[in-house]
């Protein structure tokens, strides 16, 4: 069976969708579907390439038991357009990043992660980077919430 194959996208991808990544890894694993789903982030501009996420990401994500430290930057391609069944923008000015690089085909697969929260009633996943310690654990609540909302969306269609 193919793997359902998932990206979550923000600007520099050292904050919010290496979070994501790793959330959703964990909540993937615990599940015992790490076979059936791909997990990447990525992000919109070329700014941190190569780059671990932000300090700050990491220690927010340590505290809940997550290790981000393994991932490096990377920014997005077409490729990860055409191979991914699901690109998840993080804010609305990274959707419409995505979507000047896509089809009209590929529309449906780049969405905003939010829409899949079950308890946040929030269209974005703020910008941590220019504020303090509170905006990453504020990000993790969010994509705690959006990841197992994706999970459920991804068991009801794919598995």
């Amino acid at each position: 069976m193919e793997k359902v194959k998932v990206i979550f996208i923000c600007m520099g991808n050292i904050c919010r969708s290496p979070t994501a990544q790793g959330v959703f890894e964990r909540l993937v694993h615990s599940q015992g579907l790490t076979e059936r789903i791909l997990i990447d982030s990525a992000g919109t501009h070329a700014y941190h390439i190569g780059k671990a996420p932000d300090l700050r990401s990491q220690v927010a994500a340590k505290g809940r038991g997550l290790d981000l430290s393994k991932q490096r930057a990377r920014k997005v391609t077409i490729a990860d357009i055409e191979e991914f069944d699901y690109v998840l923008a993080m804010d609305r000015t990274n959707l419409d990043d995505l979507q000047d690089m896509v089809t009209a085909a590929q529309r449906e697969r780049v969405r905003l992660f939010m829409e899949f929260a079950e308890r946040w009633n929030v269209d974005e996943v703020p910008d941590p980077y220019y504020g303090g310690n509170s905006g990453f654990e504020r990000v993790l609540d969010m994509v705690e919430d959006a990841a197992a909302g994706l999970l459920a969306h991804i068991r009801r269609t794919h598995l």
